[in-house]
């Protein structure tokens, strides 16, 4: 795995598509109602000072990965309490992205396709190009990204051309304060998907321009968070707040009313394969990251268990009973507990880095 090296262009496709993953298909900071756009920019401002903290540990180790620091720091039982946590960690939201492609694929465009089968697909998919290597997966965003831009922009300007877009119903403006923003910003959009930038800190220390990471990571998440902004605007004044507020794929929706000319129509299909672009690759980096864990705590290659995650990844998507119980764990309950990994564990982490630096300063000194 030392051997494996990705470029700053590479890590930049990759923070960007990881980014947007499954994102535009849900109406994130819908406590805040028309509001909500604004609780998505409140959330992109919390998660840059995260990422700036993920930043800041990168530097104070660069040769480490998150899995070495937290054995460095915290001794090698508790460190390597704290990485099996994080494998778990991993695991979970690969598992999680694996059943929001079997449900979306199930709804638009595989109804009669069972979903095991549909979920399995996607989990080999993952199996055979994690095998491939590190540096494979991190080519595919610089094919898929031009792909996913495209198509976007071409759905924006379907909407304008359909006169589908309303932006007075983002109106009035803070009508109930700024408290409702930031309690829908935080914790649910901090942590999905901002917080999650926490995975890069396995990824930072291949880079092969290292001095490039942190102009490189800060101007793709502020392209990709202003990108999330827009969208999410964009949902609200399309379906309003009401209606996006009840629905399970407001996106989706929202795509479904496009007709122009009677011939641009049924663009909820292009839209599926977006959002499959994204699941797909937010999968496998999570799939990745367990599996790298894993290598690092028992000093065995992470191809080797590249199958064994992805098994156990495929078997837990099905835990929950439905999709409802599905939405509703994770963007109620799941969000809460994320912030442990990407904040409190951290923040503690860069605490303990600092007091290491002046105990060993006065002790040389």
């Amino acid at each position: 795995m030392s051997e494996e090296r990705i470029s700053k262009h590479q890590l930049a496709m990759m923070i960007v598509l990881f980014e947007i993953g499954s994102t535009p298909l849900f109406m994130l900071g819908m406590k805040a109602k028309q509001d909500a756009w604004l609780a998505m920019s409140a959330a992109a401002i919390i998660g840059l000072l995260l990422l700036l903290l993920f930043l800041g540990l990168q530097k104070k180790e660069r040769l480490l990965s998150l899995f070495g620091m937290l054995r460095k720091y915290f001794g090698r039982r508790f460190g390597s309490f704290l990485g099996w946590s994080y494998v778990v960690y991993f695991g979970y939201e690969s598992m999680r992205n694996v059943r929001d492609f079997g449900e979306l694929m199930n709804l638009s465009l595989l109804s009669e396709t069972p979903k095991y089968a549909i979920m399995s697909i996607i989990v080999v998919i993952s199996m055979y190009g994690l095998m491939k290597g590190l540096e494979v997966f991190f080519r595919l965003p610089e094919i898929l990204v031009p792909l996913v831009f495209f198509s976007y922009a071409g759905l924006i300007l379907l909407f304008a051309v359909a006169e589908l877009v309303h932006f007075q119903r983002l109106s009035p403006v803070l009508e109930q304060g700024i408290g409702p923003v930031l309690q829908a910003a935080f914790p649910e959009i901090v942590s999905f998907p901002f917080g999650q930038m926490v995975i890069f800190l396995l990824f930072w220390r291949l880079v092969q321009e290292s001095e490039s990471i942190g102009k490189t990571t800060v101007c793709s998440y502020l392209s990709v968070a202003a990108f999330l902004i827009f969208m999410n605007a964009l949902n609200l004044a399309v379906l309003g707040p009401a209606l996006a507020g009840v629905s399970s794929f407001p996106f989706l929706q929202s795509v479904q009313l496009i007709s122009v000319a009677e011939v641009f129509e049924r663009m909820d299909v292009l839209m599926a394969l977006l959002i499959f672009n994204g699941l797909l690759i937010k999968m496998m980096a999570f799939h990745l990251c367990a599996a790298m864990g894993i290598a690092e705590l028992t000093s065995i290659p992470y191809q080797r268990w590249v199958i064994p995650v992805g098994l156990v990844i495929f078997a837990t998507s099905f835990l929950e009973p439905s999709y409802t119980v599905h939405i509703w764990v994770g963007l109620v309950i799941s969000v809460k507990i994320f912030t442990i990994f990407q904040i409190v564990i951290p923040v503690l982490l860069y605490t303990v880095m600092g007091i290491h630096g002046l105990y060993k300063k006065k002790t040389t000194a």
